[in-house]
């Protein structure tokens, strides 16, 4: 009599997706080194921006983050991501607590604001885990189609983060890292977000390169190494000089913190002392930073005076900023004002900023936040209403291009000055708020990044500093340093002409956008249907 005879183990449904090339890839590292790795990676990014700026942190930071997201679940993917934001945007903007001054609640914006980031931070983390998870083992696949994805997909999370809520927080981007590296000319040819997928594409890449490298020949690195060697030796876009532009620049370094105390008109007193040089000077254009002015000069007959008469001494329009009111709306509004208060052709231009910051400038949902934390809303007076005229002004040929302090950060708004002809760009700013941190200087890197990304020269002019006078390719023609009175007086080289980096940024955006959903969609759909055969 024979006992039961074994029968052959017949393969698992798990066992059969595993032959069909799909199984989820073993994690590199246990949970808690990935949790590790994703706080250092956070900590490298925040250092590749100002102040220590060290730019080759970045794809270090990337590299941390998306190994330790490979192999992990949805909620593991949560928590690395959690990690990564929070190690990166809690330090990246301290300065944000300075805003209320010596409040005791100062931190809540920040906490408020960095948490946020974070958050969005970790939820963005769990597709790109996902792709790593249901990605078919094929080499070649992986070794192409997966780092274009997990570029995508961080691409799509920096933009996401960038516009919404309240219009975003773009501070934070990858390709503003670069602005003192030798990828910075690529932004040119595809701009900031361009940028930034090419880093995380050749980030991911390298990764894949690494997990496969038992399986590939030396040759199969050779298409990488080009990519690499082509966006290094590549040309920023030229575009074509038309002249240039005598700027005398001046930065008052007066009392224009929100919390500052100040006595009437002493704002524009700083601005004209720091300006007294150009009296000896001649100049085509003179700037003053946001909020260098106390008073709407359209409400109020002094300063409008002071102004004029300034002007008038100069020899040359300002192009200042104060709050001016228009009916019941109030707006963070520049102005380019003659020794008549009109330009050439009768009429005052002006431009408002078009992006006022949540909880700075306005309070959103204003009833809403005040039943949370009424003491700090209530310090929050400002109701700034968006723009919506051009951002440009024109001094007698020469049409300048203007953002107004965080619009640097704003794609829309340089991109329609340069649609609209701008050959030079002012972006006026007022970081009196933030003293003593590294907002100025993070926020000056990114002015220098589209000088380089639009080919114009920038004049970036801060109430108390960084104040920069930059050329098109990025580098520096004049500084003044921070929290000192100066002025600085130079000829900037004016630009005609679009680049690459300008036209085809917003398809770049949407196909980035677009592709990366697409993307998560279809291995989705796979994933289903190699489970159900």
């Amino acid at each position: 009599m024979t006992g039961p005879q074994a029968r052959p183990a017949r393969p698992s449904k798990r066992g059969g997706r595993h032959a069909r090339g799909t199984a989820r890839p073993s994690a590199p590292m246990p949970l808690w080194a990935a949790v590790l790795a994703a706080v250092l990676g956070g900590l490298a990014l925040d250092a590749s921006f100002p102040s220590l700026g060290i730019w080759l942190l970045a794809p270090v930071a990337v590299s941390l983050s998306l190994a330790s997201l490979i192999g992990r679940r949805a909620g593991e993917a949560l928590l690395v991501g959690l990690a990564f934001g929070a190690a990166f945007w809690f330090p990246h903007i301290d300065w944000i607590s300075r805003f209320l001054g010596d409040n005791p609640q100062s931190w809540v914006p920040w906490v408020a604001l960095a948490g946020i980031q974070t958050l969005f931070t970790g939820l963005g983390a769990i597709p790109m885990a996902l792709a790593y998870g249901w990605f078919p083992r094929a080499r070649w696949a992986r070794l192409t189609l997966l780092p274009l994805l997990i570029a995508a997909l961080w691409s799509a999370r920096e933009l996401i983060t960038g516009s919404w809520p309240y219009g975003g927080f773009a501070w934070g981007r990858i390709g503003m890292s670069q602005s003192e590296s030798p990828l910075a000319h690529v932004a040119s040819w595809v701009g900031v977000t361009g940028l930034t997928f090419l880093i995380v594409f050749l980030c991911a890449a390298a990764i894949e390169l690494v997990r496969l490298r038992r399986e590939l020949q030396i040759v199969a690195f050779t298409p990488f190494v080009a990519i690499a060697a082509i966006l290094l030796l590549l040309p920023a876009w030229q575009t074509t000089p038309v002249g240039s532009l005598r700027v005398g620049a001046a930065q008052g370094a007066g009392p224009s913190a929100y919390m500052d105390a100040r006595e009437p008109w002493e704002l524009i007193q700083a601005q004209l002392d720091a300006s007294k040089p150009l009296r000896e000077e001649l100049v085509d254009l003179v700037v003053w930073p946001e909020g260098g002015v106390d008073y709407d000069p359209l409400q109020d007959q002094a300063t409008a005076t002071m102004l004029s008469n300034a002007a008038r001494a100069f020899r040359a329009p300002i192009l200042m900023n104060a709050a001016s009111e228009v009916g019941e709306q109030v707006f963070n509004t520049s102005m380019l004002w003659t020794a008549d208060g009109v330009d050439v052709e009768g009429g005052l231009q002006t431009h408002a900023k078009r992006h006022p910051v949540p909880f700075g400038e306005y309070v959103p949902d204003r009833a809403f936040f005040a039943a949370i934390v009424p003491d700090l809303i209530g310090m929050i007076g400002r109701e700034y209403t968006p723009g919506r005229d051009a951002p440009t002004v024109t001094g007698g040929d020469v049409v300048v291009g203007l953002a107004i302090c965080f619009d640097v950060i704003a794609d829309d708004v340089i991109r329609e000055g340069q649609e609209a002809g701008a050959q030079v760009l002012v972006f006026q700013t007022n970081n009196a708020d933030f003293r003593g941190t590294d907002e100025n200087l993070q926020q000056l890197a990114f002015a220098r990044m589209r000088a380089i990304e639009t080919g114009r020269s920038v004049v970036n002019l801060s109430t108390v500093g960084t104040s920069q006078l930059i050329a098109p390719d990025g580098t520096t023609q004049a500084a003044l340093a921070v929290d000192e009175a100066g002025l600085m007086i130079g000829d900037v080289e004016l630009r005609e002409g679009l680049t690459p980096g300008v036209v085809l940024g917003p398809w770049v955006q949407q196909g980035l956008l677009w592709g990366a959903l697409s993307g998560i969609v279809a291995l989705g759909i796979l994933r289903l249907v190699r489970r159900r055969a």
